[in-house]
């Protein structure tokens, strides 16, 4: 470690942190905790909702850019998965089912295969 100081005081001739090279953060503290909130309001807000939500806000930010620091934050783009509607004709069997079936015993249920817990392979 104190031969990085010595290195650094010969080359430049100071020991303090330099500036560092490359491009400045686009994304302030302030605008990045405006795009979390409203991610954690709405999971499923779209990185082009986010940037025109942020350029109303006089903070002009890329789609790759938001994308960026959301996953740098932990929330990662993901597509929702598709699940079936039930319609009032399968509420109203399931319901009969689980009314007729309220008293069967434990052991009859565990010595039953679910279809769900079976593999198909294709």
């Amino acid at each position: 470690m104190v031969r990085h100081i010595v290195y650094k005081w010969r080359k430049f001739s100071a020991a303090a942190t330099l500036p560092r090279s490359g491009h400045p953060v686009k994304v302030t503290a302030r605008a990045q905790r405006r795009m979390l909130n409203e991610v954690k309001k709405n999971p499923r807000v779209s990185a082009k909702d986010l940037q025109k939500c942020l350029a109303s806000a006089n903070i002009p930010v890329s789609k790759s850019t938001i994308r960026k620091t959301l996953n740098k934050n932990g929330f990662h783009g993901r597509i929702p998965q598709r699940k079936p509607l039930l319609s009032k004709k399968n509420i109203a069997a399931d319901l009969k089912f689980a009314k007729e079936n309220l008293d069967v015993p434990q052991q009859y249920w565990q010595n039953i295969l679910w279809i769900d817990e079976t593999i198909n392979y294709s």
